[in-house]
């Protein structure tokens, strides 16, 4: 079935794919595209178009020189004294804070190319999420008290484990989405660092090969365990992220 929301949908699917979304924009495309055949067909055929991009020009790491210049502009910038009003378009919401806004901004331009792969939409939704008010749902350094705080949002029970005794400090957790699908995301910290875990049970669309690298300073480690697909995320260095994949491996 189709509805009036359509046409407005068609921008949310494809800016979903390229990981544009804020978590509950994902979430209405998720549930419209389970009730409207039309939107869902539309969703598949653009998977299958990014799929075959991504085979015909693979992801392309911004050069050092660039990135220079991307700095060197953002910090010749003079910020905004305060936000101005949010601007919205069709399906989008643009938000205007000063040099933070526009830091988050370029920072997603350089992680996520259009048409990319699962490990840019994970490391892009963790940068979406360290922007002010996005990180934790449910705040809480008790992983009895996180876990439950899932019970009924998500279609599974992702596990949840307290590692502030090997230097990984639980602070909460959010609900999320990759590629309209709601995932469970555990928020942990090593000294000022922050570390996303996002969890979904394996088996599902959103598997892939194992992976790890890193995405514009942002360091990623996908495994399997316990029935579960999980992804570590952090601008932690590769052999801290590594301890902390070790750590919760090792329970």
């Amino acid at each position: 079935m189709t509805d009036d929301g359509c046409e407005e949908m068609h921008l949310l699917i494809q800016a979903d794919l390229d990981g544009e979304l804020r978590p509950a924009e994902a979430a209405r495309v998720a549930a419209h595209t389970e009730r409207c055949a039309a939107c869902a067909a539309l969703q598949t055929r653009l998977v299958a178009q990014s799929a075959h991009l991504r085979q015909a020009a693979p992801y392309q790491a911004a050069s050092d020189a660039l990135r220079a210049r991307v700095a060197a502009s953002v910090a010749a910038r003079t910020p905004v004294p305060a936000p101005r009003p949010a601007v919205r378009s069709p399906g989008r919401a643009v938000w205007f804070g000063g040099g933070f806004a526009l830091a988050a901004c370029l920072a997603l331009l350089l992680v996520l190319p259009r048409g990319g792969d699962l490990p840019d939409a994970v490391v892009a939704a963790h940068v979406r999420a360290l922007q002010p008010g996005h990180l934790v749902d449910v705040v809480s350094t008790d992983q009895h008290t996180v876990k439950p705080w899932f019970d009924g949002k998500l279609p599974f029970a992702p596990p949840v484990k307290d590692l502030a005794q090997a230097g990984f400090p639980l602070e909460g957790g959010r609900l999320d989405y990759l590629a309209g699908q709601p995932v469970a995301a555990m928020v942990y910290r090593r000294r000022a660092h922050v570390i996303d875990l996002f969890v979904w049970p394996s088996g599902s669309a959103l598997d892939r090969v194992g992976v790890s690298g890193s995405r514009a300073g942002y360091h990623f480690r996908r495994w399997g365990q316990d029935g579960m697909t999980l992804w570590a995320v952090s601008d932690l260095d590769d052999a801290e992220l590594d301890a902390f994949v070790r750590r919760w491996q090792g329970g």
